[in-house]
């Protein structure tokens, strides 16, 4: 199974730069939106069908325009589940789910915290998400969260830890946060296959950030336990620019 992963930051303008053509070449099993800012009705969805996933499945915030979160398939899940059950998750679009046999991948956008107010709601998302996590594998330990995390997990996942050690993204509470939930039965996909610096998913517009590979690693395949083992590849796609992010990639046998 090839899965990627991608916060395209407006699907409508990734549309516009040539997204699918991208898409097609990298031939992915599985596709994990965040951010996508659309409800379906407003896309034209037989352009997903033509490049070959002709099941898709959309979960959208209730403010129009924000959040947002996918998966494309070419094969039908046996089952979607849209959202957690828990309201303040669900109306920001931020978590979709589809089940492949006895392996469930959910697409998560993890809010950030621009505010205090904002920084308050994702550090009760943090706790609400993995009481959630730890409830689902239990029934389902075949489970990898995909998506941007909006938080760097170590010093060498930002480009001035030591400059950016107060912002939000990288406070010493976010990163306990991942650390934790790693701990409680996860394996970050990336770093199971590269401890090497300087390999971010997301790159600020200002200041010609990218260009000069500025970065952060926000974005994550988070892979259960019981799979880990059977994890082949897991890659940062950095080449596509599409967005202020870049994919993700993993593949593993099933």
């Amino acid at each position: 199974m090839k899965i990627v992963s991608y916060n395209v930051n407006g699907i409508r303008a990734a549309l516009r730069k040539d997204f699918l053509p991208w898409l097609k070449a990298v031939d992915p099993d599985v596709v994990c939106l965040q951010e996508t800012k659309a409800n379906k009705e407003q896309l034209d969805l037989s352009l997903f069908e033509s490049a070959g996933y002709p099941y898709h499945y959309w979960f959208s915030a209730q403010k129009k325009g924000y959040s947002g979160v996918a998966i494309l398939s070419k094969k039908r899940p046996d089952d979607v589940v849209y959202g957690t059950g828990i309201d303040y998750m669900d109306f920001e679009g931020r978590n979709i789910t589809a089940h492949f046999g006895d392996v469930a991948v959910m697409s998560m956008y993890l809010p950030s915290g621009t505010n205090f107010a904002r920084l308050e709601h994702k550090l009760t998302y943090m706790a609400d998400f993995q009481r959630f996590a730890d409830e689902f594998r239990k029934r389902h330990p075949n489970f990898i969260v995909l998506g941007d995390y909006n938080i760097c997990h170590k010093a060498i996942d930002i480009h001035n830890p030591v400059g950016l050690q107060n912002v939000s993204g990288f406070l010493p509470v976010e990163r306990e946060w991942i650390g934790n939930f790693i701990k409680s039965g996860f394996t970050d996909s990336f770093r199971h296959f590269n401890q090497q610096p300087d390999n971010y998913t997301w790159w600020s517009y200002r200041a010609n950030a990218r260009n000069n590979n500025k970065g952060w690693r926000l974005d994550y395949g988070m892979v259960s336990e019981p799979l880990t083992q059977k994890l082949e590849r897991s890659v940062i796609l950095s080449e596509a620019k599409h967005s202020d992010h870049c994919p993700i990639l993993l593949e593993l046998i099933v």
